[in-house]
């Protein structure tokens, strides 16, 4: 058995991001930097990565293009115990709510368990957050929702949206400005937005461009891809038996790692299509030779491009 990928991690505290692993019983995780060759090829086939720490009975087969690796019994299992399927109303925990800013006009409401710090806005890939209060579960999960239909802003955002516009993001101060302007309009609301029995918390724009790597020059093309450096993005779409991707890393932004592989140009990577997948190292400069499309849209191709 070879080592799993288990995704990508942005722990409270940490530098950059982790990637995580998994062999039987040994989990690891491989702290990852800019800058550095990073390389990986697929092996055998793809099956779940079973739930709640637990391996899959069967090793069920799951597609190479789904993001999550997990068979619909071993899903359900998963979703059994989940905040966001609200199958735990009665969490003691203290949950918080927050606003989260993607790119111009694309904003969110959410909650997260106040013992994870901002760990899931980066995990989401907000460029800049702000809380807006704290309290218990369903106090917070109310104020998500009156916020949701009052502010005309959703609770979920498709990740393919959150890519497409990362790569033409305004200044620093333009985007603190629109989610301060979030911030506002939400606790003019009567009662703030919320129920009384959540606390309101001060606005405070918190911007991860720079921990993503993703807060200097970079341009958007016609077709709406992002480019680094002048090299437009492509995204992998699924890894196959035998397929490598490589190259040096050059950004990192929720599950997604960018990497530049030479004369091909910065290729995406979701690491959500690594799970389940026997992965070994691969040498630089190895390119990538799994399917892509361009970022934005665009027809698929296999192979080295």
């Amino acid at each position: 058995m070879e080592w799993q990928c288990t995704g990508l991690r942005w722990p409270e505290g940490a530098d950059g991001p982790v990637l995580g692993w998994r062999k039987g019983p040994q989990v690891r995780g491989s702290a990852l930097a800019y800058g550095n060759e990073l390389g990986f090829r697929a092996s055998g086939k793809r099956t779940c990565t079973g739930a709640r720490g637990n391996a899959c009975p069967v090793a069920a087969p799951v597609p190479e293009r789904s993001t999550g690796a997990r068979c619909a019994e071993c899903g359900r299992l998963d979703r059994a115990h989940s905040v966001a399927a609200d199958t735990i109303p009665d969490d003691p925990r203290t949950y918080r709510v927050y606003l989260a800013w993607f790119g111009a006009g694309l904003v969110k409401v959410g909650i997260t368990a106040e013992e994870r710090g901002a760990a899931r806005l980066r995990e989401q890939g907000a460029v800049v957050f702000s809380w807006l209060g704290r309290g218990p579960l369903m106090a917070a999960r109310r104020a998500e929702e009156v916020l949701r239909v009052a502010l005309g802003v959703p609770d979920r955002i498709p990740y393919a949206r959150k890519r497409a516009v990362r790569g033409e993001l305004p200044g620093p101060a333009e985007r603190a400005g629109e989610v301060a302007d979030l911030y506002g309009r939400a606790v003019a609301l009567d009662g703030g937005g919320r129920p009384e029995v959540l606390e309101r918390l001060p606005f405070e724009a918190v911007d991860h461009a720079e921990l993503f790597g993703i807060g200097g020059p970079g341009a958007a093309v016609d077709d709406g891809a992002f480019a680094v450096g002048g090299r437009v993005v492509r995204a992998v779409t699924g890894l196959v038996d035998g397929g490598v991707v490589a190259g040096r890393l050059v950004a990192a932004a929720g599950p997604d790692l960018h990497l530049d592989t030479g004369a091909d140009g910065v290729v995406v990577v979701d690491t959500r299509l690594m799970t389940g997948w026997d992965l070994t190292a691969a040498g630089s400069g190895t390119g990538v030779s799994v399917p892509t499309v361009v970022a934005g849209g665009g027809a698929s191709q296999g192979g080295l491009f």
